[in-house]
């Protein structure tokens, strides 16, 4: 890396050339603002997973490490439940009964449509609110 009349010169690794390593040139603003990019919040964490945690191949991956430690078993299907169905399993609660008297099944009549979530931004000085 150098620094030179406000501009400042990094290497980078180009992934679609073969991840070659070349040379940039940009202004120091330009930098620090990538460079920022890259720092999370205060009280936030990263957390990557990679290899064979990695989402993409992760069920075929898994069970080639199942396969080298000689475990034969078959990874456990994943049943898809409902909310109620898992409520009820978790915790024993029937939420289709009705609250207060416990007898009959509640029925859906209407959703009520969620508001329009925030999105928060972080700056210098503190979180914006960009709604």
């Amino acid at each position: 890396m150098d620094f030179h009349g406000g501009e400042v010169t990094f290497t980078y690794r180009d992934r679609k050339d073969n991840n070659t390593l070349k040379l940039t040139t940009v202004d120091s603003g330009e930098f620090i603002r990538r460079f920022l990019l890259h720092v999370l919040p205060p009280g936030f964490m990263k957390i990557r997973h990679f290899g064979f945690l990695a989402n993409k191949q992760k069920k075929e991956t898994i069970q080639l490490c199942r396969k080298l430690i000689s475990d034969d078993s078959q990874q456990p299907k994943c049943e898809k439940k409902t909310s109620s169905e898992l409520m009820l399993d978790l915790t024993g609660i029937d939420i289709t009964r009705c609250p207060c008297c416990r007898e009959g099944t509640m029925i859906i009549v209407m959703e009520i449509p969620y508001p329009a979530r925030r999105v928060y931004r972080y700056s210098a000085s503190g979180y914006m609110d960009s709604s």
